[in-house]
This record gives C-alpha cells, sequence and structure tokens, in this order.
C-alpha cells in the first residue's frame, strides 16, 4: 500500500538528509575556485585589471540567475528531479575546463557551465526541501540546506588552496571537482524522488487554497521583485548580499596575496567567511523559526557591513580572520532566512516560481558586485572597492528595517 504523503522535516527524514548531501556536492564545485581562479589570472595568464580578471564571476553570476528564474518555472511544470540531474549534466565539462584552460575564454566558457549548473541544481535542492517540509520548520529546513553548500564551498576551498600550494594551481586542485560530479549526479539519477506530489497535498490542506487564482508568470515576476513590500525587501537585500560576496570571491584573494600571504594561507581565509556561514546556518535558521525573519535580516546584513569594513581596514592576518568571520555570522543571519521568508509569502501554487525570480535577482548580485568592485579597485585602488560594497550592505539593512514586515505570522496571505 502507497504510504500516504506527510510534510515535515522528521517525517521525511531520509529524503531531505539525501538533499543536503547531494546539495553539499553543488556547494563544493563552487569551493574549487574561490582560493584559486584570481591567482590563476594573474600568474598564469598574465592578467592584470581587476574587471577583467573578476570577469568569470560575472558570467557565472548571469548564467546562473538566469537559470535560477527558468528552474523555478521548470520545476514547477517538469518536476524537481529531472531539472536537479540535468544541473549535474551540465557540471561535467567544468572541471575539464578548468584543467586544460590554455586561455582565460576557457575559464569563461567553464563558468558559464557552472552558472547554468548552479542554477539548476541548488535551486532544485532549495525548491524540494521547502516541498518536503511544508510551512513546519522552514528556516531549520533552508538552513540545513544552506548550511551544507556553504561548509562544503569552505572545505574545497581550503582542500584546493592546500593542495595548490604543494602541486601547484594545476591539474591536480581540480581533479575533485570530478569526483564531485560523479557523485552528486549518481546520487540524483538512484536516491533522490520527485517532490512534486507534496505541493499537491500541501495545496489540498491549505487554508485558502480555493479563494486563490494562479498569477500569470509576469505578475510573479513583479510581485516577487517590486510590488510587495516583503517580496521586494527580502528580494533586494538578496541582490546586495551576493553582491557583496561577488566582491569577497573575486577581490579579497587579490588583496591577500599582494600583501604576501602564501596559497596555503589564502586558501585557510578563503575558507573561514564559507565555513563559519555554513555552519552557523543551522543555528540562524532554527533562530527565525522562533524569533522571526525580520531582525535576522536586518542585523546581519549589518553585521556582514562591519565585517567588510575590518577587512578594509586591516594588513594583519588575524584582523582578517575576525573580518571573514563577521562577514560569515552576517551571512548565516540573513541567507537561509530569506529563503524561508519567501516560502512564507509566496503561494504553494507559485511558491517554485517566486523562489527563482528571487535566486534570479539574488545571483545576478554576483554580477554586479563584481563589476562594480572591479572598476572601482582599477580606478580607485581594492581598499576602496571594500569600503564601497560595505556601506551598499549596511544600506540595505536599513532598507529592510524601513520596509520590510515580519512574515513568520503572515504566511501565505498573497
Amino acid at each position: 500500500m502507497k504510504k500516504d504523503i506527510e510534510l515535515g522535516l522528521r517525517e521525511n527524514a531520509f529524503q531531505f538528509t539525501l538533499l543536503v548531501i547531494v546539495n553539499a556536492f553543488v556547494g563544493a564545485i563552487i569551493g574549487l575556485e574561490r582560493t584559486l581562479l584570481p591567482e590563476i589570472a594573474e600568474k598564469d595568464f598574465g592578467m592584470v585589471a581587476k574587471t577583467a580578471i573578476l570577469s568569470f564571476i560575472v558570467v557565472f553570476g548571469l548564467s546562473k540567475a538566469i537559470t535560477n528564474y527558468f528552474a523555478g518555472r521548470f520545476s514547477d511544470h517538469y518536476g524537481r528531479k529531472i531539472v536537479l540531474i540535468i544541473g549535474w549534466i551540465i557540471a561535467i565539462p567544468v572541471p575539464f575546463l578548468l584543467i586544460k584552460a590554455p586561455n582565460w575564454n576557457w575559464i569563461i566558457i567553464a563558468n558559464i557551465f557552472l552558472g547554468i549548473s548552479q542554477g539548476l541544481t541548488w535551486s532544485t535542492t532549495v525548491i524540494m526541501k521547502i516541498d518536503l517540509v511544508g510551512n513546519k520548520q522552514r528556516g531549520l529546513a533552508m538552513g540545513l540546506n544552506e548550511f551544507a553548500g556553504y561548509f562544503a564551498v569552505a572545505l574545497s576551498a581550503l582542500f584546493t588552496g592546500y593542495i595548490a600550494s604543494k602541486y601547484g594551481h594545476r591539474p591536480e586542485p581540480f581533479y575533485l571537482g570530478i569526483v564531485y560530479v560523479l557523485i552528486g549526479l549518481v546520487l540524483s539519477i538512484f536516491l533522490v524522488k520527485e517532490t512534486k506530489n507534496y505541493v499537491h497535498h500541501e495545496i489540498k490542506n491549505h487554508h485558502d487554497d480555493k479563494s486563490v487564482s494562479i498569477p500569470s508568470q509576469k505578475e510573479i515576476f513583479l510581485t516577487t521583485s517590486f510590488f510587495d513590500k516583503n517580496l521586494s525587501s527580502i528580494t533586494q537585500a538578496g541582490f546586495v548580499n551576493n553582491l557583496n560576496d561577488g566582491m569577497a570571491w573575486g577581490l579579497l584573494p587579490i588583496l591577500y596575496t599582494s600583501l604576501n600571504f602564501d596559497l596555503k594561507t589564502v586558501g585557510i581565509l578563503a575558507a573561514i567567511y564559507p565555513a563559519s556561514w555554513g555552519l552557523l546556518q543551522i543555528i540562524t535558521g532554527f533562530l527565525s523559526d522562533k524569533v522571526g525573519r525580520k531582525w535576522p535580516i536586518v542585523f546581519g546584513m549589518w553585521i556582514q557591513a562591519i565585517g567588510i569594513g575590518v577587512i578594509a581596514f586591516t594588513s594583519q592576518f588575524w584582523f582578517f580572520v575576525l573580518g571573514n568571520l563577521f562577514l560569515g555570522i552576517g551571512t548565516a543571519l540573513v541567507y537561509p532566512t530569506l529563503l524561508a521568508s519567501i516560502g512564507d509569502v509566496a503561494h504553494p501554487r507559485w511558491r517554485a516560481s517566486s523562489v527563482g525570480i528571487y535566486r534570479l535577482w539574488r545571483d545576478s548580485g554576483y554580477a554586479v558586485g563584481a563589476i562594480i568592485a572591479g572598476l572601482t579597485a582599477d580606478y580607485f585602488g581594492i581598499r576602496s572597492a571594500i569600503w564601497l560594497i560595505a556601506f551598499i550592505t549596511f544600506v540595505s539593512g536599513i532598507v529592510v528595517l524601513q520596509r520590510m514586515n515580519e512574515t513568520l505570522i503572515n504566511e501565505s496571505k498573497i
């Protein structure tokens, strides 16, 4: 007899845990680049202009952002699992392109594939976890998802920095990527189960389902991006969060190497931020289920700004550690809470599409952050670029404070 569908983290512990593991491998792919690519640009390809060096983040951010939008739509129409599998298949060329690249154009192409793959795989694991838990423990669910992804980013960045310090930039550090893709693809094909039927179950039991019509894609886009005060506040905070992450990914390794830190040390510093971000999200996601969403987002943006400011101010290793810790703590407060807030507000019928639109804006922040940081660094210096990003991050927190209502008590009222 077919088992009845039950929503909840405990009720779906095996599939939820499996998706956490899959997302760890999704994050590990990103970690391949966190330590090494800016160094490879300068040392292997002789690039000097920071805008050119950060071009790999621009193409990654744009391709991931656009794919996020379609990942949400395709998940609503065709199911989640097939989108996840396609995302892993698209990731297959990435480590080989990074290993073999004879010029920077190959790195750009690798990051187009990487962005598309990340948009499909990470978006789908987020949507599937929201499907499984329903409205119960949504913040904790997102905390666990983002913990797995970003702690894996940190470990992968640490490992690649260590391997590069022993064997050189290429090819050895990127062999890890082949393993990540193989394991992620096998798990997704053979063990992950479709979760779209959980949404149908949630809709059937939704308190106002009969009165809710499904908006058009245009209406969902405008509502999520601009018209709804909560959704648009969430969206701009996500955009700025990844704007500062784009800066951190591209400029901070360059700053560290300019101060004559070796690759092993750069790898440690590059890992501290995503490691603290990843680990703490288990706590902060759970916290947002208890205290609400708004204040963790506001304080998270402000703590990020402080961390970025500390990094801009110092040249000392331990102050860099402190700044990265603050940046990680602030991001941990913000990241799962933003996703949980989308789940609070968007109706189950169009939630996946709204998540996709949020992630479209959020990950376009990578591209915008890389462009702003690169141009500012080229004209005014790296530290000026970092200070500018700190200021933008602080202002984003003010926007949330002034504009967003608490969403935890207003579930699915749109």
